[in-house]
């Protein structure tokens, strides 16, 4: 975690940009954490607030879009071709595309709110070819509340946390 916090210390907003775009492709990036150090941050005048929730959801929407890419373009295939490995037999995975036609917006959406799930739910709709749009309004709501969220307690919590 200090490496992160190292990074947004030293780049700023470059840094909240990519750091979040990779965690939520499903790099070991300590997301909430980040948002809270960003909000803290922003509530001693080190950031802009406005400019943090803006960039942090650019950057989840980045990431966001990248891995559904990747579930469209790389997914199915892989999972066909690899899927025993990890348990995912062809009947299994169907199953789950079957799940997640019938509730993806919802897990999407509540999906960012729990580590590991917000990652796959980009993959996965691709992998069930998700119609662009509709993935992007849901996902764009998903990124804006949890943004909102977490960047907010940093703020408010403001001096009261140390971390050093």
């Amino acid at each position: 975690m200090e490496w992160a916090i190292s990074m947004i210390t030293q780049y700023g907003y470059i840094a909240i940009f990519a750091l979040l775009a990779l965690g939520i492709i499903g790099l070991p990036v300590p997301d909430e954490i980040i948002m809270v150090f960003v909000g803290y941050l922003s509530s001693i005048m080190v950031l802009n607030y406005s400019m943090s929730v803006l960039v942090s959801f650019i950057g989840a929407m980045t990431g966001m879009m990248f891995s559904y890419t990747l579930g469209k373009k790389l997914g199915q295939p892989l999972v066909d071709k690899h899927g025993k490995w990890v348990g995912l037999t062809p009947k299994r995975f169907a199953k789950v595309k079957g799940w997640f036609a019938r509730f993806g917006l919802w897990t999407i959406l509540f999906g960012y709110f729990i580590p590991g799930v917000r990652h796959a739910t980009s993959y996965l709709s691709g992998i069930s070819a998700m119609p662009v749009r509709k993935y992007m309004l849901v996902a764009s709501a998903g990124s804006l509340v949890w943004t909102l969220i977490f960047i907010s307690i940093g703020y408010i919590a403001g001096a009261n946390i140390d971390f050093h």
